[in-house]
């Protein structure tokens, strides 16, 4: 969130239309005229991410000439973001921060914003507009309202208030759904939804619970047996989702963290104007598309994008590499008392240790997909050492029961079917609830969060053994269930939390034969 101390210490101009061609050579500004895009793109979930991340791939190809893809940028919960942007006429600085440089580039690319709870009508209306061919989402994994088997969370309270309130929906899946019945009860080509989130097969997991809600909807509407409630285009939207809306799944890969009040007043001394809301981000960016676009999409392949019949694979290694490294920094890091990433993983210690944890999830990998993996964990060496970026642990470390299924419990899973060792991947499940249970003792109250904390809080209060905590904790987040290898899996986490309990991360990877010189 903004802050409001750096306005009023930095007496500058605001950035915006008006104040961007007055800004210094060194920033790149929009090349391109931005009253004549025209809305394309639909984006849920403004955060940091996607202001990285697709809206600048988007700003290329505005930049390129193909100005029908402009963003009407929603945000589903907080006004934080479109209030610090709209005085800037959109327009924010994208800061590339390598360790020895820091290039700043003004995005253009998001045309207007919109606020959820503001206006769930004016939402709508941007989704049934003619001119959107693509609705992409960046809502994070605990947005898509999951139940601890996977499937769609039916009794959480905003897809219970969305399937009463189909008009005023509150979830991506109310606004999803309540769109695509409009364009087809208007004759209108439904759109294309891109999720860019860190799901597993992404886009076939958003389209099936989808599905799954419109199910729930057309038997509320069936049963009401009211046509005012089912007006033309509902019944059997269900079905119209199965087979006439397409879902491409992604591959993203750019590490954002959070802006500082610091990156504030270094930016504003550097551009001579005051941006609210800046974001900071690093060199590498990738994203992988499976092209399925009936409506079409923009040329994104002509700015870096891979364009694929089958993200899986790129999705895997990206999953298992780069974001379980990064799980595993980020838990035992906290443990150790590093604060950010590149600082962890100069400890020597967790260094040995990811090495080992990236050669067991490699093994996972398919051999004939044409990744390679050597060069992946390279250049990820490279990232994770960047020490501009500040990224700090406690952010990775939000939302662990959402995260650890697809980064870490899948590649558990796999090793033990295949009957291949591993003792690192279980580590990071048992430095997860270790830092639960620290949060309030040698960690800060609140210092990150999670879905669970309630009940999470509640168990860990308990100290049981090792092993029960282990089993209660799979129990509620659903990890591993109903697999074979479960109690397999119980038990390797449970002798981790044992030594984690006893001595923290320096008994731990003691026993993993890693020393701290």
């Amino acid at each position: 969130m903004p802050s409001n101390q750096t306005s009023r210490a930095t007496p500058t101009r605001r950035l915006s239309a008006m104040t961007a061609h007055t800004l210094p050579a060194s920033a790149a500004t929009p090349s391109y005229d931005r009253s004549l895009v025209v809305p394309g793109i639909v984006h849920l979930g403004v955060g940091a991410f996607h202001r990285a991340h697709q809206a600048a791939y988007v700003d290329d190809c505005l930049a390129a000439g193909d100005t029908s893809w402009g963003i009407v940028g929603v945000s589903l919960r907080s006004a934080d973001t479109r209030d610090a942007l709209s005085p800037q006429d959109g327009l924010y600085t994208l800061a590339i921060r390598s360790s020895g440089e820091e290039k700043l580039r003004v995005i253009g690319s998001i045309a207007s914003m919109l606020v959820a709870p503001e206006d769930p009508g004016a939402v709508l209306a941007a989704l049934t507009d003619p001119r959107t061919r693509i609705v992409t989402l960046t809502i994070t994994e605990k947005a898509y309202l999951r139940a601890a088997g996977g499937g769609l969370d039916i009794a959480h309270p905003d897809i219970v208030h969305d399937l009463a309130n189909p008009q005023m929906p509150k979830t991506a899946h109310g606004f999803l759904a309540e769109a695509l019945a409009r364009r087809r009860a208007a004759g209108t080509p439904p759109f294309t939804v891109l999720c860019c989130d860190n799901l597993p097969a992404n886009g076939a997991t958003l389209h099936r619970l989808l599905i799954a809600f419109a199910e729930l909807r057309d038997a509320r509407l069936a049963q009401s047996g009211d046509s005012a409630l089912a007006p033309r285009g509902n019944a059997g939207l269900a079905s119209h989702i199965a087979d006439q809306v397409t879902f491409p799944s992604s591959m993203v890969d750019r590490i954002v963290p959070a802006t500082t009040d610091a990156d504030r007043a270094r930016i504003a001394a550097e551009l001579g104007v005051e941006d609210a809301w800046p974001v900071m981000t690093e060199p590498f960016c990738q994203w992988v598309i499976e092209d399925n676009f009936p409506e079409g999409r923009p040329a994104w392949e002509r700015f870096g994008v891979t364009m694929v019949s089958d993200v899986g694979p790129f999705e895997d290694m990206k999953l298992r590499l780069l974001n379980g490294a990064h799980s595993g920094i980020a838990y035992l890091g906290l443990l150790s008392g590093h604060a950010t990433v590149d600082r962890a993983f100069a400890d020597p210690a967790i260094r040995q240790f990811v090495d080992a944890l990236w050669a067991e999830a490699i093994s996972t990998l398919p051999e004939d997909a044409g990744l390679d993996t050597s060069a992946y964990t390279a250049e990820l060496t490279e990232r994770f050492s960047n020490t501009a970026l500040a990224h700090r642990t406690a952010q990775i470390a939000n939302d662990g029961s959402q995260k650890l299924p697809q980064r870490i419990v899948a590649s558990a899973l796999e090793c033990l079917e295949a009957g291949t060792e591993l003792v690192h991947l279980t580590l990071v499940v048992a430095a997860w609830i270790a830092a639960c249970a620290a949060r309030g003792k040698t960690l800060p109250e609140g210092h990150f969060t999670d879905p669970l904390d309630a009940a999470l809080t509640a168990l860990l209060s308990q100290q049981l053994p090792a092993n029960e905590t282990v089993t209660a904790v799979f129990d509620l987040a659903g990890f591993a269930s109903d697999h074979a290898e479960r109690q397999t899996l119980i038990e390797l986490v449970a002798v981790h939390l044992v030594h984690l309990r006893r001595d923290g991360p320096t008994l731990a990877f003691a026993a993993l034969g890693i020393g701290s010189e």
